[in-house]
This record gives C-alpha cells, sequence and structure tokens, in this order.
C-alpha cells in the first residue's frame, strides 16, 4: 500500500499559466493517437470542473465538519483553476486548425442539461444533489489513478513529449493526488450508501469510457494534421504497453478497489509524491512567485 496522505494539509488553488505557442498538435512526437487520447481531457474537463463547482456550492451548507469544509473549499479553488487551465488548451487548438466546438458542446449539454440542477424533477431536489456527489465522488477517483501514474511514468519524457503540456499534466495530476480524499469524504459525510456507490462508479466508469472513446477519434478526425485511420482499442492498448498511457486493466481494477466497503482513498497514492512535483513544477513555481 502506498503512504495515506497527511493528516492535516492545507488545500489551496495555484494561479498557474502555461505558454502554449510552441506546443504541436501532436505532442507526443510520433505518437499522435497517444497525444489526442490525453488531449480528450481538455475537452471533457472545463464543463466538468465547473459543474464539480456548481454542485459543491450547493453541497457546502451539509458539511458540518470544518476542517473538511475548508478542504472543499480548497478543492473548489483548484478545480476552477483545472478548468480555465485545460480551456486554454482548446484556444490552441483552434488556432491550429482543429477545432474541438462540436464535441465541447456535447459535454457541456451533459453536465449543465443531462446533470443539471433540474434534469430529474421526478425525484426530490436533495437526493438529486447526493446523487450528483457520488457521481463526483466516483470521477475523483480515476482523475486520482490517472494522477498518481501521470506523476511517475517516465516513458512520455522518454519518448520527447512536449514539456509545456507534461507541466500542465503533472500540475493537474499532483492537484488530483493532493486532495484525492476530498470528493469521497464529502460523499461520506452527507451520502454514506455504499449501493449509492455502487451505482454511480457503474454508471461513470461506463460514461467516461464511452467518452474518451468518443473523443480519441473525434480528435483524429478533426486533427488537419492526422493521417491514418480512425483509431481504435488495440492502438490505446499499444501506447499503454509502451507507458505512454496507463494500463487499461489497471483503470479497469481501479473500479472493484473504490466498491469495497473498506475503501478509502487515502491509500490510493503518494500525496508527498504530488508536493515534491508541486515544489518543482515550473508553472506552480512561477504561481508562486
Amino acid at each position: 500500500m502506498t503512504a495515506p496522505a497527511p493528516a492535516v494539509h492545507e488545500i489551496r488553488p495555484r494561479r498557474v499559466g502555461f505558454e502554449w505557442e510552441s506546443t504541436p498538435l501532436q505532442w507526443v512526437p510520433g505518437e499522435a493517437v497517444t497525444s489526442h487520447v490525453i488531449n480528450v481531457l481538455h475537452m471533457l474537463f472545463p464543463a466538468g470542473e465547473r459543474w464539480f463547482v456548481h454542485v459543491y456550492k450547493q453541497a457546502l451548507p451539509l458539511i458540518e465538519d470544518q476542517q473538511l469544509r475548508a478542504d472543499v473549499k480548497g478543492f473548489m479553488g483548484q478545480e476552477a483553476v483545472h478548468s480555465r487551465a485545460h480551456a486554454a488548451v482548446l484556444d490552441h487548438l483552434r488556432a491550429n486548425g482543429l477545432n474541438p466546438d462540436p464535441y465541447v458542446r456535447r459535454i457541456e449539454w451533459m453536465f449543465g442539461t443531462l446533470l443539471g440542477d433540474d434534469s430529474m424533477r421526478f425525484i426530490p431536489r436533495r437526493r438529486w444533489l447526493l446523487e450528483r456527489v457520488a457521481i463526483i465522488a466516483a470521477i475523483e477517483h480515476f482523475t486520482a489513478v490517472l494522477g498518481a501514474w501521470v506523476l511517475v511514468s517516465p516513458a512520455l519524457d522518454a519518448a520527447g513529449a512536449d514539456p509545456t503540456m507534461l507541466d500542465l499534466l503533472r500540475w493537474h495530476g499532483a492537484e488530483e493526488v493532493e486532495h484525492l480524499s476530498v470528493a469521497f469524504d464529502v460523499f461520506r459525510a452527507v451520502h454514506d450508501s455504499w449501493f449509492s456507490r455502487i451505482r454511480t462508479m457503474v454508471v461513470s466508469a461506463a460514461m467516461m469510457a464511452y467518452l474518451w472513446r468518443r473523443g480519441m477519434r473525434f480528435l483524429c478526425a478533426a486533427d488537419p494534421t492526422y493521417i491514418g485511420p480512425a483509431p481504435k482499442f488495440r492502438d490505446f492498448h499499444r501506447a499503454a504497453r509502451k507507458g505512454l498511457l496507463p494500463l487499461p486493466q489497471d483503470l479497469a481494477l481501479a473500479i472493484p478497489r473504490y466498491c469495497g466497503k473498506a475503501y478509502h482513498p487515502s491509500h490510493e497514492a503518494d500525496t508527498q509524491v504530488a508536493l515534491d512535483y508541486l515544489a518543482t513544477s515550473p508553472a506552480a513555481v512561477a504561481a508562486a512567485a
């Protein structure tokens, strides 16, 4: 097991900025599919993380523990910065001839309408709020897994990946590890239902797999520099075997791990590794200065 998170640690946003002028669309040299598999995150995160903040603003009055309330406020600040940072990458894609807007509009509809405040009028409003809190906890489980992977995976460096994109991914991944327990602790504090945890994990995992596959195919089709057939799962698996993407089996095993009755995310990753990266991240260091 990895080391648990420190008992007391202030979660705070870092107002980072990135310069994208020299970053190519296919930012892992010779690995167009790998580049776009990860580029899907830039289309998912802006609307998704704004939605996290929106839901938590409503859930905050339900949280009685003062330390958890402080952690939630720090979490919300970090998610807001993540949303803006990834939205800036979308502007960079547009400037280089790749228009992500058709796909992004679907994601904004999903979070703004399908998962919006008034989409489930046939169930009590409070119950729908608690269900969305559970969905956030499930999604944050996967972002912590991805964050832990990108922090310690050397293959992207060895492949000559764009350093600015790597810093964005590792800064974001480090903050996901830094606050890896917050969403789960909020879920337990306001709606500690094992059956809800299983249900929302199954739904969230299926939703993320579908969106990621569609997003990967969309980006390759929209990229004016991409030459080749539509990407398939075997392309993902090939890149994962090279260490450029997380192994599918590792992502799959994260699902039953989360559903275990004794599960807590404090053993999902080593928070000190994340803090060590944040102390050296070019963007985080510049923001601190």
